[in-house]
């Protein structure tokens, strides 16, 4: 069985149609079909039953698959290092995530990648703007507080940031002194990064309070402008570790009383396998991996 047969199988298996797949191999339709018809012909079993939706798996694709794992992508991603080792980097990668996570996190990390000749564009969304940008090739990596369930991504945790709930001084002396700081944090406007507003009732559950039905006074999906509320004197929430800690410092926010220290919010790196194939994309990633775990294991250290 040829390599690109291969490519090809697991494709269309990802893409679940013939035309997405040609699309995403810069293959005519064609020729998909016929890669597909080859290896259909080479293992004796039908691999797709075609509909007018487009092509559903046999039990003998869900086998190859299984089979193949992430072998196949593991060796393309061998070979687009070792081209990149010998190709011109030059051109432009695009990466999507977390307004915030992208400022804060991801853009210290991006100067070898741009000294190597690399032009970088970066766009902000949220999960699902993450998930469509990189399934419809328009963004190359992403991060997201969110796995990629959709089986033509991958993604890999490259952090869990530690979480906590902050306010201004003032308010945070106002909760401590409150006969009851559950009601006195019930009573507090809550701002959170959207409507569902889950790290917020993932730390009052874990603090034994009851999640507020109410909407947020404000929701925004970058965290910074939340801060900038806070410190002004409004409300509180809960941020990730390094949105707060400087602020901490300086005395510009403090922490709420917690019960539970350790909740952490994970960040991931996520990627269509089909994108590793430019050099460029494949480079990106392997070094954006790298410098990521090892700056953010670094600050954790030095706060621990």
């Amino acid at each position: 069985m040829s390599l690109s047969r291969l490519r090809t199988f697991v494709e269309v298996y990802r893409q679940g149609s013939i035309s997405a797949a040609a699309r995403s191999l810069n293959l005519t339709q064609p020729a998909v079909s016929q890669h597909i018809a080859g290896l259909e012909e080479a293992i004796g079993r039908t691999l797709f039953d075609r509909s007018v939706q487009g092509v559903l798996p046999t039990a003998a694709a869900d086998e190859l698959a299984m089979d193949l794992g992430d072998s196949l992508d593991a060796a393309e991603m061998a070979l687009s290092a070792a081209r990149a080792r010998s190709s011109d980097m030059a051109g432009a990668i695009q990466i999507i995530g977390h307004a915030d996570f992208l400022a804060e996190v991801v853009a210290p990390q991006l100067v070898p990648l741009l000294e190597s000749g690399i032009r970088v564009r970066l766009q902000t969304g949220d999960r699902e703007a993450v998930e469509h940008s990189l399934i419809e090739g328009r963004s190359d990596l992403g991060f997201s507080a969110f796995s990629m369930p959709d089986r033509r991504l991958r993604s890999e945790l490259i952090h869990e940031e530690p979480v906590m709930a902050v306010a201004a001084p003032q308010v945070v002396a106002r909760l401590q002194a409150a006969p009851d700081l559950a009601a006195a944090v019930a009573a507090e406007p809550v701002l959170a990064y959207n409507m569902e507003r889950p790290l917020v009732d993932e730390w009052l559950r874990a603090n034994g309070m009851q999640s507020r039905k109410s909407a947020p006074a404000v929701s925004g999906q970058d965290l910074r402008a939340l801060r900038r509320l806070l410190m002004a004197g409004f409300g509180w929430t809960v941020l990730p570790a390094y949105l707060c800690e400087a602020e901490m410092a300086r005395g510009e926010l403090a922490r709420i009383p917690s019960t539970v220290s350790s909740l952490g919010n994970p960040y991931y790196l996520a990627w269509a396998p089909s994108a590793l194939r430019q050099p460029r994309i494949a480079h990106a990633r392997q070094m954006l991996m790298a410098t990521l775990r090892r700056s953010l294991a670094g600050r954790r250290s030095l706060a621990g």
